[in-house]
Formats: structure tokens, sequence, C-alpha cells
């Protein structure tokens, strides 16, 4: 049996009652054949660019330097995630920088995944703040901004050559994006339906195939999955992928995962992708920021090089059995870079606070037991 069979046979027994995802021979869990293949095994690399400007290096299992892409296309990725933010200080996720990024990945025969935040920072459950220069503008006006910014950052992609192969309209919209305008109140999804349809739209303008995701940290509820989801599609929003956040620390056991997807991909009738996940190599921090993901574990899984390798490959596992098509790891390229801050508006005085939980050590070496697997 190989390691990754091991592995995956790990899986199944940390979950078999509830998933029924291993069978059982002489007593020993032992895999069976996988439901889904992964066909979307992405990395989030939107960090990439800023670190390499800083001249940060990336190196093999074996010490050799390599293109970072180079490194993880060795370990199964096929696909890239790199977000974009409208006018952020830094200089860094905007629209130029994101043509580069996505030359630099299709021309290493990579999928592009865009995901638009429609901020010039950071956006996510708990913040979906408007860009600077949509600030006062009325629910009307920010459809508009929403179907201009869209399109354009789209049509420069496609200009160069380098279409999108999908989208995402906002991300991690759980209650709404473009606050409070387009914030759900009450129960009421006009607003984001509005702007969601918007972005849609503009999508399809600029490529017909592109596939469009509407993104939520939702995995840990399939009560508000089934909320919001349930919520837009009433005011008639399209989409063609289902996006969720898993993070166990912060979304629940792997068998609530599972059971999230099967009612999603079931009730949705619409794929379903993992389109952020990590877990940490160390509980120790590499400067003075803070470690976003301290001394939490998950699973009786260690935070170290093997137990990294490990609960990804257990994601990926109990994603592929809910009938799942992506998993992507979240800035695993995203090292202690001095000068590669987490804050856009302070991009040298910030430091890295996810320097524990990117697939490359502190010196830039790849963790070798971490693979992207179909």
């Amino acid at each position: 049996m190989t390691t990754r069979h091991r592995r995956r046979a790990l899986a199944g027994a940390v979950t078999a009652v509830v998933l029924a995802l291993t069978t059982t021979i002489g007593g020993t869990p032992a895999p069976v054949a996988a439901a889904n293949t992964l066909s979307m095994r992405g990395a989030d690399v939107s960090s990439l660019q800023r670190s390499l400007d800083l001249g940060a290096k990336y190196y093999d299992a074996g010490g050799v330097a390599r293109d970072p892409l180079d490194i993880l296309r060795s370990a199964g990725v096929n696909y890239v995630r790199l977000r974009v933010w409208n006018n952020p200080a830094s200089g860094y996720n905007n629209k130029s920088k994101v043509l580069v990024q996505a030359r630099a990945a299709k021309a290493k025969g990579l999928k592009v995944l865009i995901d638009f935040h429609y901020s010039d920072t950071w956006a996510d459950p708990g913040k979906q703040y408007k860009p600077a220069a949509w600030a006062g503008h009325s629910l009307n006006q920010l459809r508009n901004d929403v179907y201009a910014f869209t399109y354009d950052v789209c049509a420069a992609l496609r200009g160069q050559g380098t279409l999108p192969d999908s989208v995402q309209i906002g991300n991690e919209i759980n209650v709404g994006m473009l606050w409070n305008e387009g914030k759900v109140v009450n129960n009421d999804f006009a607003p984001l339906a509005g702007l969601l349809k918007q972005g849609y739209n503009a999508v399809k303008a600029c490529g017909g195939g592109i596939q469009v995701m509407i993104h939520t940290a939702n995995a840990d509820s399939n009560a508000n999955a089934r909320w919001f989801y349930d919520g837009i599609r009433a005011q008639g929003v399209q989409w063609d992928m289902t996006a969720l956040s898993y993070y166990c620390m912060w979304h629940g056991s792997l068998a609530n995962l599972y059971n999230n997807i099967v009612d999603l991909r079931n009730r949705y009738g619409k794929p379903v992708v993992i389109v952020e996940t990590a877990y940490p190599f160390t509980r120790d921090d590499a400067d003075g920021q803070p470690n976003v993901i301290g001394d939490v574990t998950c699973d009786g899984i260690s935070a170290t090089w093997a137990g990294q390798a490990q609960q990804f490959d257990w994601v990926q596992n109990t994603a592929r059995n809910a009938g799942a098509i992506g998993v992507f790891y979240w800035e695993p390229t995203w090292y202690a870079v001095p000068g590669n801050g987490w804050d856009p508006a302070n991009i040298n005085g910030t430091g890295n606070g996810w320097d524990n939980m990117a697939v490359f050590d502190w010196s830039g070496r790849v963790n070798p037991g971490v693979r992207w697997t179909p």
C-alpha cells in the first residue's frame, strides 16, 4: 500500500461511520474507489509576485531552486487562484499585477481562477469594505461599478490571451458584499442579488464559457449555506459553481464538510469546489506578526510537515468522496518573506500571519509530503 493510499485509508477511518468512505477487511479500514475526481487541483498564489519581487527563493524537496509554479505543478497543481483588489495601496493584487501573474500561470499550462474581492483590501465574512473610488455610490451606481470593473479586468485578461477559466464574483460573501448597500439585512437578498447579476453578466459578456463561482465560507453550517444560496436563487441569481472555504479549526469536522458538500451539490445541481483550505506545519512564528492560526489543530493531527500533508490529503479525500470537483490550498507560497506583510496599506511594515500555514518553510523549501491528487 502506498503512502498516499495509507493516508486515504486513515481519512476514511476518521469519518467511516458517518460517511461510509471505507470498507472493513479483517477489522482494518481499507480505501474504496473514489466517488469522484478532483479536476480542479488549485493553489491560491496571490502573494507570490510580491515575494518574488522581494527576492524570495523556492526550493523543491531535493533542495534545488526552481520556479515555484513548476514546484507546485510537480506536486499535482493544475489551477491557480488570483485575487483582485480594486486599488490597493500596496500596488499588488490589482489589475496590472494580476495580468502579469495570469501570463506566468498560463505559460506553465495552468488554468486560472480570478477572485474578485470588490474592495481595496481583504473581503471576508467579517468585512466587505467598498473600494475608496466607490464610496458614497448608490446601490444602482454600485451595480454599474461591479459590471464595469469585472468586465474591464476580464477583457484585459482576454486581450493578452489569458482568458480566465473561472471567476469568483465576491469573496466569502456569507452575508453579502459592498457593505452596507449590498449587505443582506432582514433576509432581504434583493440588493445583493442585483450586484451578483451584474457580475455574472459581465463575466459571460467577456467569455461565455467562463465558469462563474459564488463563494461563501459556509462549509461549517448547512443551515447557513442553504439560507444564503436559497436566498440568491429565489432572486433569480445565476451561478455555475458553488464555492466554499474550509479551515478545520473554524469550520468543523470532515463529516460535516462531507454532508454539506453532498447537500449543496444535490440541492442546487451545481459542482462544488473548496476554494480555500490550509493547515499549519508548525506552531512557531517566523516574524513579529502573530500567526492567524496558532495552537489550534484538528483531528488529532500534529502541526508538522507530516501533519500538514495528512490533513490536506484528508480534506481532498472527503471532498472527492462527497462529489466535489476541486480543492484549492490557500497561499501555499506565502512564506516568511520580509516586506510581504498582510496589510496592503502597510505591506512593508506588517508581517505575515500565514507563515506557518504555507507549504514552503521559512527558508523556502517545499513540504515534500503535500500532494494535490485527482
